[in-house]
């Protein structure tokens, strides 16, 4: 005992007259230890700068206070404003985070091979994480695979999983389901309130839950307001700024009459589309109007400033990673999600212009 910062917790037990399983209680702050014992080792601790590592806490209480997050494009701003969100409260309620990216959307950015979610699932496993979350990449998609279900439950009945995205039936993990048409509609109907008619949709991957989501909200409020739904106005790509460019330009490159608004997948795609409207010689909103479904941080300082929807992702990275440690602490209460986009009116739409549009 020459060192008594190396002292072991079997160690701070002989020393207190107590067993491992008490100083274990007194480190975690249980409240089954009498206030005298846990003054007495708490003074047997202090006295000898004890501070058990991370490894020996897991052993003791069977947590690691470690949390695997795994998404599919960390540079993507949705994603990383999820994360940021859900790496404020984990820290917060003293968790830390192993971060895992699966390059799921990197193609559209120089990014060729993605990183199988199976691997990180393993991973998870290995790292006796207290649960794990999972951000986009398979989960959201049209199509879910038997293989990658599987996946899931396997390693769902080994610790606790929450997933921000669709429910998928008999899966034995935490599922929070996002609004994803949620104010598209509104979208539509304040363009046509502004006198545009020829709508395009541009962006979002085919296959894709959110793509398919959206562009049905698209085409539906069309339809039930009697508005043409020209298909050629429909440019899908991805979601990020040189995907909103390249399908913006082969809206543009079509022969016959020009959309006079677009309906972008995100802010991403938006700014990209209005670089290819600039390119072309228009301009934005006097001869097209850009309008996005989803807000990324930068929507604001764009020019012109974006009309967009507020999905609110820093409430749902809030609500995802509480209903992850209720999991682990098996906290029978249910986090009700309430998650409505909002429309923010900006000068992209147009609305603030005082010559007509097209009617």
């Amino acid at each position: 005992m020459d060192d008594p910062k190396k002292l072991t917790i079997y160690e701070i037990a002989d020393l207190s007259g107590v067993s491992v399983s008490t100083v274990s209680r007194v480190l975690n702050d249980s409240p089954y230890v009498s206030a005298k014992t846990k003054a007495h080792v708490t003074d047997i601790i202090e006295k000898y700068h004890f501070s058990p590592s991370s490894v020996a806490r897991a052993m003791i209480s069977n947590h690691t206070q470690t949390l695997g997050v795994i998404i599919s494009d960390i540079t993507n701003p949705y994603f990383s404003e999820l994360y940021l969100e859900i790496q404020r409260y984990a820290v917060e309620l003293g968790y830390s985070l192993i971060l895992c990216n699966t390059f799921y959307g990197g193609s559209s950015h120089g990014v060729s091979d993605t990183i199988p979610e199976n691997t990180y699932f393993q991973m998870m496993l290995d790292k006796k994480v207290d649960g794990v979350l999972i951000l986009g990449g398979e989960i959201d998609r049209d199509e879910i695979s038997a293989s990658y279900k599987e996946a899931l439950n396997r390693l769902g009945r080994q610790v606790p999983v929450v997933i921000l995205g669709q429910t998928i039936p008999d899966c034995c993990c935490t599922f929070i389901n996002r609004n994803l048409s949620g104010g598209v509609s509104a979208l539509v109907r304040h363009l046509l309130a502004l006198g545009r008619r020829r709508i395009g949709f541009v962006g979002g991957e085919e296959g894709i839950r959110t793509t398919t989501a959206r562009l049905s909200a698209y085409t539906q409020t069309l339809k039930a307001l009697s508005i043409p739904c020209d298909p050629s106005l429909v440019s899908l790509s991805n979601y990020y700024a040189p995907d909103g460019y390249q399908a913006m330009k082969r809206l543009l490159e079509q022969k016959g009459s020009l959309p006079t608004a677009v309906v972008c997948i995100n802010d991403a795609v938006a700014q990209g589309a209005i670089r290819a409207i600039a390119d072309a010689g228009l301009r934005v909103p006097e001869d097209i109007s850009v309008v996005s479904c989803d807000q990324f941080p930068s929507g604001d300082y764009s020019c012109p400033r974006l009309t967009t929807l507020d999905q609110q992702n820093s409430y749902l990275g809030r609500m995802s990673i509480m209903t992850l440690i209720g999991a682990i602490n098996h906290d029978s209460e249910c986090i009700t999600i309430s998650h409505e986009p909002r429309l923010i009116i900006r000068e992209s739409c147009g609305a603030g212009l005082e010559a007509p549009f097209d009617q």
